[in-house]
């Protein structure tokens, strides 16, 4: 097989999903993929990551290249938290999350020769009771932006958490260990270490 053929197509430009392919030794290529996100009323939270997941990938795939799109987002009291607007959208999501278990559910797409599967992972985070100071400090710190949930378990936000059940790398955005299994189904020459 060539090169390309052994590098995985990331369909996202996420660092942190960047990182965690690095940290499992995945070759691959980022492709920002040109899917547009809309959330069609309705729809659960696994079914809506399955599906921008599915989305993103397929706006990138092309030929015989393995393909990944990937979507995570928050679910909280029959609620999807996606990327706060702003500030104070963090701020409103931040407390209803306090104090409480809500779950991160990411979708994953991978698409190559005679591959088609679309899958999600769910994790479950406990929130401490937040003081209302201690949100502040977090959402000066500005790590919020573009979070799904309005926070980073992987940064300061970590202080927010009390515990969590399952995968920590599904929190930060990739769920590393269902990504490796279905590689190792699907396109073991992908995991070969150099």
């Amino acid at each position: 097989m060539g090169r390309a053929e052994n590098r995985l197509i990331l369909a996202s430009t996420s660092p942190q999903r960047r990182a965690i392919l690095e940290q499992l030794r995945i070759p691959f290529d980022v492709v920002a993929p040109t899917y547009v996100e809309r959330d069609p009323p309705g729809l659960d939270p696994d079914e809506l990551v399955r599906a921008h997941a599915q989305g993103k990938a397929r706006s990138v795939h092309q030929g015989d290249q393995v393909t990944l799109g990937v979507d995570t987002t928050v679910a909280y009291d029959g609620r999807v938290y996606g990327k706060p607007d702003d500030v104070e959208d963090a701020r409103r999501m931040l407390h209803d999350l306090s104090g409480q278990t809500h779950s991160v559910v990411s979708g994953l797409c991978l698409l190559g020769p005679n591959i088609d599967v679309v899958v999600h992972e769910v994790t479950r985070v406990t929130f401490r009771s937040l003081a209302d100071q201690l949100i502040a400090l977090y959402l000066e710190s500005g790590e919020w932006e573009g979070r799904a949930g309005g926070y980073a378990i992987q940064g300061v936000g970590g202080r927010l958490v009390e515990r969590i059940e399952g995968d920590y790398r599904n929190v930060v955005g990739l769920p590393g260990a269902l990504l490796v299994s279905l590689l190792e189904l699907h396109a073991p020459n992908l995991l070969e270490m150099p």
